[in-house]
């Protein structure tokens, strides 16, 4: 569920998910089951900073191999994975060509729909 803690709450969800571009920190005051998880994605240091902030669980940090607005590389990206103490999960262009890269970063996971296709 993106940005919609309350709804989440509601329907018995076992987490919600920040948007890079959402910094509200409104969610600090809902009463979440322990279970509950929060995730964030990040795009630089400032949002990684943000997401940190918010209290998530667990942050996207992309785009680590797609070439879009947000491309970082794989440099960039283990420069920002080093940055923070909270789990990464590697997010953008990742298929079955370059997971075994994924492995080499140490992250705590990947998540991409090019892998699965």
């Amino acid at each position: 569920m993106s940005n919609h803690f309350k709804l989440a709450l509601r329907l018995g969800f076992d987490g919600a998910y920040i948007p890079s571009f959402n910094k509200n920190l409104r969610h600090l005051n809902f009463k979440f089951k322990k279970k509950f998880k929060i995730l964030g994605s990040a795009h630089n240091i400032k949002e990684i900073r943000c997401k940190e902030y918010q209290n998530v669980d667990l942050i996207f940090i992309s785009s680590i191999f797609k070439k879009n607005k947000n491309y970082l590389g794989l440099y960039k990206f283990m420069n920002l994975k080093k940055l923070t103490n909270k789990n990464v999960i590697a997010l953008g262009g990742v298929s079955r060509k370059n997971i075994k890269i994924i492995f080499l970063t140490n992250c705590f996971g990947f998540a991409g729909i090019s892998y699965f296709e």
